[in-house]
């Protein structure tokens, strides 16, 4: 799907593009022409090529999901970023954070998004819209400045995702104090799975954002900048953000696995207890256990009348200076 804009301060044109003329009309039209693509067939794809002098590279670039950069032609400057969303109710790496490829071809008075699926890209509609309705300050800029807009509409998204990374590292921190339970470590290695995904996103997206920012793209004017330097700066903070929730999850693990070993060596500790007091009571009755009678050298005590309450309480007597010892070394 292909569809177009033709505006300028004094207003919007949509340009019906039926074939590879009508591109080039909307291309040669006076104003600033902003041309979305969706799901392109291989001839649509031909034809942009054609029109705006794109390689085939940079097209496969797209469609392979490569990661974010910016790249320079002499007739237009390309800039690759992805949309990048949780999706939940998944196990598997790779699914946990979703991202999509948006590829932004900038011109000197033309500006073409393009995206490989047919489902539209919110942070790309929303500046569409605006145009369409007439809104902002998107009329009265040039193809660099709508650029700026979707570009910060997609960074705008990763702060969202980042927040419901801390809702749920909150939540998390909470079962860790309650006790060790084994949904609790799954959650923590699902949050640090979701952190090293995005951190593949943002990383680079910072990097190909820093060339727009310092000015070295040929097709972004010295009053856009600012603005991308603006992204930019959101940016740095998304990283920072990324790597302080990692040691966040990182930290809550390693408390849930303290957490988890202090429980064990309480378990140990208290088995220690028990087989301790045992031991003795255990030695006793494994003696009189052998039933030695008559002859000097056997057991005197079995002919007593009185030995096994004898034995019986010296063994109470036993348990309970073994229980008195554990209760002042705090062992109970």
């Amino acid at each position: 799907m292909i569809a177009a804009h033709v505006y300028d301060a004094g207003g919007v044109e949509t340009v019906t593009v039926d074939s590879e003329s009508d591109l080039e009309a909307a291309r040669n039209a006076d104003g600033t022409t902003w041309v979305r693509v969706a799901a392109a067939t291989a001839e649509e794809m031909d034809a942009i090529s054609r029109v705006f002098s794109i390689h085939a590279l940079e097209l496969e670039d797209i469609r392979n999901d490569v990661r974010p950069k910016t790249e320079e032609f002499p007739d237009h400057t390309f800039v690759l970023v992805k949309t990048a969303s949780l999706r939940r109710g998944e196990t598997t790496f790779d699914e946990e954070v979703e991202t999509r490829p948006v590829g932004l071809f900038v011109g000197e008075d033309w500006v073409l998004t393009l995206t490989v699926e047919e489902t539209t890209v919110p942070a790309v509609e929303r500046v569409w819209r605006s145009v369409e309705n007439r809104e902002g300050r998107v009329l009265a800029n040039g193809p660099d400045f709508a650029a700026y807009r979707v570009l910060d509409r997609i960074v705008d998204g990763y702060f969202g995702l980042l927040d419901e990374i801390e809702t749920t590292i909150e939540e998390i921190e909470d079962g860790v104090l309650e006790g060790p339970d084994p949904s609790v470590l799954d959650g923590l290695n699902a949050v640090r799975r979701d952190l090293l995904s995005f951190r593949k996103v943002a990383w680079p997206t910072r990097e190909a954002l820093s060339v727009l920012a310092r000015g070295d793209a040929a097709h972004v004017r010295d009053p856009t900048e600012k603005y991308f330097r603006d992204v930019y700066d959101q940016l740095v903070e998304i990283v920072d953000l990324t790597e302080t929730y990692r040691d966040l999850a990182r930290g809550a693990r390693d408390i849930y696995l303290n957490t988890l070993s202090q429980s064990t060596n309480e378990v140990m500790r208290q088995l220690t207890v028990v087989a301790t007091i045992f031991i003795p009571l255990t030695f006793v009755v494994g003696v009189y256990g052998m039933n030695f009678a008559g002859g000097a050298w056997n057991l005197p005590e079995l002919s007593w009348p009185y030995a096994y309450p004898a034995v019986m309480l010296g063994m109470t007597l036993v348990t309970l200076v073994l229980v008195v010892h554990f209760q002042r070394e705090s062992w109970l």
